[in-house]
C-alpha cells in the first residue's frame, strides 16, 4: 500500500493543501542534543538518541530519500531497533510497510493494542467523515502492543504512552524521559496556539477533542511540561501555547487565520530543505 498511497497523495494533496498553510514541516535537524527530525515533504519522522541507543518515533511515507537525509544527521538505520508507532496511517508507517524498502526489516515496533486492531483487518481506517476507507496496512516487523499508561525502558530511555484517540482510534503518544513529547497527528500548531489536528482526517472530532483535553490534564497532573513534538506542524516548549485552542479543529478547506507567515505555499517543494542546513541551523519552536 505504502508506495501507491505515498504517490496518490504526492498528486492530490499537494494540490488540494497549496496556499492554505496546513501543512507546515520541520526541516531536516536537531531540536537538542536527543531530537533529530527528517523532512519527508509535508511530514517529519523523529529519532531519539541517548547513551547510544536510538529510537525511531513514526516510520513515515514511502520515502525514497530517507537513508540520504539519515547520513546527513549521521544516523545509521542499521542503529535503528525500535521504532514507536503513534497510528498507522500510511505517512506514518511507509517505511516499515511491507513495500517499504525494508531500511528497518529488523527494528521492533511498539504500537498500541488498539490502533493495532487496523493492522489485522479487525477495523478499517475511515477519513473524509467515515465516507471513505483506506487500505489495509501490511506489516511484517515484529511487534510490541502498548496499552494507556504503559511504562517501559528501552536502554536508559524511559518511555510512558498515552491514548489519545479521535484521529485515528488507538492513537497514541508517547512521552520520553518525563521531557519530550512525541504527538503524531492529534495536535496541529496555527500561528495562535494548538488545535485538534485536521477535521476531514479524523475517526471522531468530537472524541479528539476531549482527548486532546484529557492530555493536557494528565500532563498538568504529572507536572511535566515537555517539549512538544507534532508530526506535521513542528514544536513547542510551552505547554499553554500547544494547547490554546483544544476545543476547536482544524479546518482542511480553507486558508488558515490568523495568517501564518512561516508556513510553506507548497509543503511537498523540499527545495529549502539541505544537507548544509541540517548540520548547522538548529530547529526552532513555536510560541
Amino acid at each position: 500500500m505504502s508506495k501507491k498511497a505515498t504517490e496518490f497523495q504526492r498528486k492530490i494533496m499537494a494540490i488540494n493543501y497549496r496556499g492554505k498553510e496546513i501543512f507546515k514541516p520541520l526541516n531536516t535537524g536537531r531540536i537538542d542534543e536527543h531530537v533529530f527530525c527528517i523532512r519527508e515533504w509535508i511530514a517529519n519522522v523523529f529519532f531519539y538518541k541517548k547513551d547510544g541507543t536510538t529510537i525511531m518515533i513514526d516510520a513515515g511515507y514511502h520515502y525514497d530519500r530517507l537513508a540520504e537525509k539519515m547520513r546527513w544527521l549521521d544516523i545509521d538505520p542499521g542503529s535503528v531497533g525500535h521504532i514507536l508507532i503513534t497510528h498507522q496511517d500510511t505517512d506514518h508507517v511507509g517505511a516499515v510497510e511491507t513495500d517499504g524498502g525494508g531500511l528497518f526489516r529488523n527494528a521492533v515496533l511498539y504500537i498500541g493494542e488498539i490502533e493495532n486492531r487496523y493492522l489485522t483487518g479487525e477495523t478499517r481506517r475511515r477519513v473524509y467523515y467515515g465516507m471513505y476507507k483506506l487500505p489495509k496496512v501490511r506489516i511484517d516487523n515484529r511487534k510490541k502492543l502498548l496499552k494507556d499508561g504503559d511504562i517501559f525502558y528501552i536502554g536508559n530511555i524511559k518511555i510512558e504512552c498515552f491514548i489519545v484517540p479521535g484521529h485515528t482510534w488507538g492513537h497514541m503518544a508517547y512521552l520520553l524521559d518525563d521531557r519530550y513529547l512525541f504527538t503524531g497527528d492529534i495536535l496541529w500548531f496555527g500561528q495562535d496556539g494548538g488545535y485538534s489536528f485536521i477535521n476531514v482526517l479524523a475517526e471522531d472530532n468530537k472524541l479528539a477533542v476531549t482527548s486532546l483535553a484529557d492530555l493536557e490534564r494528565k500532563l498538568k497532573e504529572k507536572s511535566v511540561s515537555p517539549v512538544i513534538i507534532t508530526g506535521h506542524t513542528g514544536w513547542t516548549d510551552r505547554l499553554e501555547f500547544a494547547f490554546a485552542h483544544k476545543d476547536k479543529i482544524c479546518h482542511a478547506w480553507r486558508k488558515q487565520k490568523p495568517h501564518d507567515p512561516t508556513a510553506p505555499y507548497d509543503g511537498y517543494d523540499e527545495s529549502d530543505d539541505t544537507e548544509e542546513k541540517a548540520k548547522s541551523v538548529p530547529l526552532t519552536g513555536r510560541g
